[in-house]
């Protein structure tokens, strides 16, 4: 039955599109619909879009419009039934047309061709998960800011050269990371920009001689507007701003792989400081019944690589060919952003299922000497010690802590000052007594002073991870709603391409 043959049926349609577009709406803004169609299904959208040009451009007289619409219309629903084949080739799509519509079925296609119809097909799926990828990197972000939220001044162990440097707080730790995913987002808000450009009517390369509404075919499917050039449009465009997708999808995950990596060290310790959740995320030894495997980092990682791999694939499958060719017309892309979605989902869980051990984090950073950096910076601002030299006096200090096998909390007193009258030798300055009392020694070496007495901007102290946590929940907040307003646009033009659409048809 189709839609030319019941005006009753289209009557009750039409008349529940604003319904139907609330609903579409409201799921549009849902973070976790993540829908991802397939070729036929791009396919059929359009054939409608171009079904509706070609009447509205009198290429195709209204009655015949009219049977390409319930054609297609059908052909449509086929496909939709369980098991049914559906075509991904338009040379294999168009019979079903032309079996339902005779021959005349075929002008719907005036003024396209296979090339332009691939073009679009790429954007479209590439679109649609370049907005999955968006929705997952925020809810991602987010979980970095409710974690970071809780650990504001939960001191952990910060590393340089693979080595601890100095201490920091994991909220400042987190920070960094969404700082990063921010530029990942904007990078992609920035390529959706350039991707959203609809090839459709371009043709072969050439455009044709049909009165084709490009403009029109942009809009119908959601576009911002048409691709400028017909040859950039077909034989080109795919290259450049595939390139820039899987670019994007590469960093994000160097920037997992980083993190990866460094909670992976902890877990080369026999006391972790940060631990995975026992459970879905982690396994045993099939012969080794205290392994705690954290198989979410592994999983994490070989994400991360097979992001960055698909990415050089991309690359390579478009370099040094001629334009034209198929290479960097197939699926990579999409692979590859499908990949980084599952990643950051993975990212996600695992944020949520992460056990920090605040007091075994200090111990760590207290076994060390990497607070020596502000005992150096004290003795010159409150004693006017030049910091060279009270970096040799801190340097000489660890190297006696560690050759005795004494932590710095419990380094003697008198010691410190022997070994602060050598460094001044090292320096041939005279003098004298060590500056500070062995209260505000003492005091100077711990983590809590050292991230306390940091002034710098976007440093780890309270005041700063305060602002630099409200600020990044700012702008997560923007870029969600960019990320709802994009998807309601989405959802607004396929409404109103059925409502076109289905209207010419009675």
């Amino acid at each position: 039955m189709n839609y030319s043959q019941t005006p009753l049926r289209l009557a009750i349609r039409i008349a529940l599109l604003p319904l139907a577009l609330s609903i579409s709406l409201g799921n549009a803004q849902a973070a976790e619909k993540k829908e991802v169609h397939d070729y036929f299904y791009y396919l059929g959208e359009m054939n409608k879009a171009s079904t509706v040009m070609v009447i509205e451009n009198n290429i195709v007289p209204k009655d015949l419009g009219k049977k390409i619409v319930s054609a297609v219309e059908q052909v449509i629903k086929d496909g939709d039934k369980p098991g049914a084949e559906r075509p991904a080739d338009y040379l294999d799509y168009e019979p079903l047309i032309l079996k339902l519509a005779g021959p005349d079925g075929s002008r719907m296609h005036s003024g396209r061709s296979r090339q332009d119809i691939l073009s679009t097909t790429r954007r479209l799926m590439q679109r649609e998960r370049a907005l999955n990828l968006l929705a997952s990197m925020n809810q991602s972000r987010a979980a970095f800011l409710d974690l970071a939220q809780n650990h504001i001044d939960t001191i952990v162990p910060a590393y340089t050269n693979g080595v601890q440097a100095q201490p920091t707080t994991y909220a400042h730790y987190l920070l960094g990371f969404t700082s990063v995913f921010d530029r990942d987002t904007t990078r992609l808000q920035q390529a959706y920009a350039r991707l959203n450009l609809s090839p459709l009517g371009s043709a072969a390369l050439g455009t044709s001689s049909f009165p084709v509404d490009r403009k029109r075919l942009s809009d119908l499917l959601g576009f911002d507007a048409p691709v400028e050039n017909s040859y950039d449009a077909t034989q080109l465009a795919a290259l450049d701003t595939g390139m820039e997708l899987t670019g994007v999808c590469s960093s994000a995950a160097q920037t997992i792989g980083l993190m990866v990596q460094d909670m992976h060290i902890q877990y080369h310790q026999p006391y972790p400081w940060i631990l995975i959740q026992e459970g879905h995320l982690t396994g045993t030894s099939s012969i080794m019944p205290q392994k705690r495997n954290p198989y979410v980092l592994n999983r994490l990682r070989l994400q991360a690589s097979d992001i960055v791999g698909g990415a050089v694939t991309f690359e390579f499958e478009g370099h040094n060919v001629s334009p034209g060719m198929p290479d960097y017309k197939r699926d990579q892309v999409e692979k590859t952003l499908d990949q980084t979605t599952q990643a950051f989902d993975l990212l996600t869980d695992m944020l949520g299922n992460l056990i920090i051990d605040k007091n075994r984090a200090l111990q760590e950073v207290d076994a060390d000497y990497s607070t020596t950096t502000e005992l150096a910076d004290t003795l010159q601002r409150e004693s006017d010690v030049p910091f060279r030299v009270g970096h040799h006096f801190a340097s000489d200090l660890v190297s006696y802590g560690r050759q005795n096998k004494i932590k710095p909390a419990d380094i003697p007193f008198d010691q410190v000052r022997v070994i602060y009258r050598k460094a001044l030798q090292a320096f041939n300055l005279q003098g004298g007594q060590f500056p500070l009392t062995e209260a505000r020694f003492r005091e100077t070496l711990t983590a809590q002073n050292m991230v306390s007495a940091s002034k710098g901007l976007g440093g780890p102290q309270r005041a700063e991870v305060e602002r630099m946590l409200g600020a990044e929940k700012l702008r997560l907040k923007a870029d969600q709603e960019w990320l709802n307003q994009q998807r309601q646009k989405l959802a607004q033009a396929r409404i109103q391409l059925d409502s076109t659409f289905y209207a010419l048809g009675h």
